[in-house]
């Protein structure tokens, strides 16, 4: 509609959008076609919508008429592959799922619908979701929307991409080891990866479905921390606890959010196993000026065991069957090459596994250690394992209160990979998969831009085990002069 000022809808923040459309001074259908509009846009130069969701412009004209406005009245979100829409697949990239409709939305989607937003389209993921790059044989691959060549981070990339570029001011994603962290930190948005238990994950569909090891959650990704504090005001309802009774029915804590007290906050530089890039460093000790300048407290932590952490709770828990349960999910599927080392590995008996394991460890002991742990393990190995994830747990509690924190500030993997690059690299998932392994609530804020110093700096980056995965990750890394880093 030509009277339409779609630029100044699309340039307004989400609790100013909310407010507006709450107080009737802009109507839902304007601001559903200015992001419908600007989503196509965004798709057509990213490829990241599979689907748009045809009823959303019925609901658009329900919502006008029932009168009952909830807190997300009116606003259009997106939602990713493989989180349930009725009447809609969630394919997660693989061509047996096609023509498979959900019958019910998630619980997520039908809370999301109750407090009036409109979902209104499904975006892309990587085959199978166990990846932080983006792109399956069904819909392709997908672009960040700052710069083409580069990967918009996996697996919600096609959640990232559109929020990033704009054709989506609210989106929602899943994370099993970093999977809304990277999107964000690739594509310069925001995002939270609640605790796992904290917003429903029934009518999700799960990568490794079964696997106690490594905590998956659900969660928003938006331009700025505000509009996700919204979200969760929003999700954190009674109609979340009525759904599904095993969410703890925990109201968001306003208190604490808006609290003004200073705080205690643990930080570290690296974790000792993926080198981060100079820009990342450098990204740690500007926030930890800013937040001093703040009157902050900044206390070093000590990290330990990230590699043992990598390679015994995460590899080991989510392929402690020998990866047959990740291997069906292939079954009658066309393998993607890049993964074809990787096929091979899982489809090797015990035995070679171990032999393979042990000729390799003096030369690539990283590779030693994956193939090592790939393993089929005996349900008693799968419980002291789980003995053991906890226990590093309780320790790394009893450190955070030894030195009495609040919050951590922490590195996170940037800037965005080239296109190709996360498969390579996948050992580089050290920074995200942490906060899976412990269950930790944990987000991602954009906070500087590469420079051209860092690109200069990158030229003398080796890595702490300059191997081939290290020398692979410095090459992903370059020629990103103004990309975020988060």
């Amino acid at each position: 509609h030509p009277s339409v000022n779609t630029i100044s809808i699309l340039s307004l923040p989400l609790p100013e959008l909310c407010k507006k459309l709450r107080d009737g001074s802009l109507p839902p259908e304007h601001v559903f076609y200015a992001y419908v509009g600007k989503a196509l846009q965004i798709t057509t130069e990213t490829n990241c919508i599979t689907e748009y969701l045809q009823e959303s412009e019925a609901q658009v004209q329900k919502a006008k008429l029932t009168g009952r406005l909830g807190l997300l009245y009116g606003v259009p979100v997106s939602i990713k592959d493989s989180i349930d829409c009725q009447g809609h697949d969630s394919t997660l990239g693989f061509i047996k799922n096609l023509n498979k409709p959900a019958a019910e939305d998630s619980v997520v989607v039908q809370v999301l619908r109750r407090q009036g937003a409109i979902p209104f389209v499904k975006t892309n993921v990587p085959q199978s979701l166990i990846s932080y790059d983006c792109k399956n044989l069904i819909f392709g691959q997908t672009f960040n929307p700052l710069l083409y060549t580069r990967s918009p981070g996996g697996s919600s990339g096609g959640e990232g991409a559109l929020v990033g570029g704009g054709g989506s001011i609210l989106g929602f994603g899943t994370d099993v080891g970093g999977s809304l962290r990277f999107p964000a930190a690739f594509c310069g948005v925001c995002a939270l990866k609640p605790t796992g238990n904290r917003l429903s994950k029934k009518g999700l569909i799960s990568g490794v479905p079964g696997q106690k090891a490594v905590a998956a959650a659900v969660g928003p990704m938006a331009k700025d921390v505000e509009s996700l504090a919204l979200c969760m005001r929003a999700l954190l309802c009674e109609d979340m606890f009525n759904l599904d009774s095993t969410v703890p029915p925990l109201p968001f804590n306003e208190e604490v959010y808006s609290s003004a007290q200073p705080l205690r906050i643990g930080y570290y530089e690296t974790d000792f196993f993926t080198m981060p890039s100079p820009a990342m460093r450098r990204a740690v000790r500007e926030t930890k000026q800013l937040l001093e300048d703040a009157g902050h407290t900044l206390v070093p932590f000590e990290l330990m065991n990230v590699d043992y952490m990598l390679f015994n709770f995460c590899i080991r828990g989510m392929f402690a069957d020998g990866a047959t349960s990740f291997l069906k999910a292939f079954k009658g599927e066309l393998e993607k090459s890049s993964m074809g080392l990787f096929f091979w590995l899982a489809k090797s008996p015990n035995w070679l596994k171990t032999v393979l394991s042990w000729i390799a460890k003096p030369f690539v002991p990283r590779f030693s250690d994956i193939v090592r742990n790939m393993r089929a393990n005996t349900v008693d190995e799968v419980w002291s394992l789980h003995c053991e994830i906890e226990e590093f747990c309780h320790q790394f509690i009893a450190q955070w209160k030894k030195l009495n924190l609040d919050v951590m500030l922490c590195p996170m993997l940037g800037p965005a990979l080239s296109i190709g690059y996360p498969t390579k690299v996948s050992v580089a998932v050290s920074y995200t998969m942490l906060y899976n392994t412990l269950d930790f609530p944990a987000g991602v804020v954009p906070v500087t831009m590469v420079t051209d110093e860092d690109e200069e700096e990158l030229k003398g980056y080796q890595g702490y085990f300059r191997d081939w995965w290290d020398q692979t990750l410095a090459k992903a890394f370059r020629g990103s002069a103004g990309l975020p880093v988060a």
